[in-house]
């Protein structure tokens, strides 16, 4: 078998076909959720925490001070950006939380489903010799 050819039957196994969709719909999902952690639920958490933004929470190790993270950066400046972590932190535990939710579903729908009723088996063939000797036992009954 010529690689080309065990490459192509590889490539279209189900499992990898799966695994291709899975990670297209997983890098779509990422992006909603970078959407509702940056654009919707650090507003709302620094706002409650009084104005914090967490992407801009940071300790410079450096000798200079600097106004803003981005002076810090453009300048080279040795920067440990907390914030940053913190961000990366919630969005895990959101995606997290959001696979939770759609295996239980899945499981739930799964266990909901009912299993398809096996078919009835067939009655076992009946030897030739038990058949002859139940005739004779009946015979000798009469």
């Amino acid at each position: 078998m010529s690689f080309i050819q065990e490459f192509k039957e590889f490539a279209m196994k189900g499992n990898v076909v799966d695994l291709a969709v899975g990670v297209i719909i997983g890098g779509a999902f990422q992006k909603i959720v970078d959407s509702l952690v940056k654009d919707m639920l650090m507003p709302v958490i620094g706002k409650l925490l009084g104005g914090v933004d967490f992407k801009h929470l940071y300790l410079n190790l450096g000798d200079k001070t600097f106004e803003t993270m981005e002076a810090a950066e453009k300048a080279g400046a040795p920067l440990f950006k907390y914030g940053v972590f913190i961000n990366s932190v919630i969005d895990f535990m959101i995606v997290a939380m959001a696979i939770f939710v759609a295996i239980k579903a899945m499981n739930k729908l799964k266990r909901n489903d009912p299993a398809p009723a096996p078919a009835p088996e067939a009655p076992p063939v009946e030897p030739e010799d038990v058949k002859l000797l139940r005739e004779i036992r009946d015979a000798l009954k009469k």
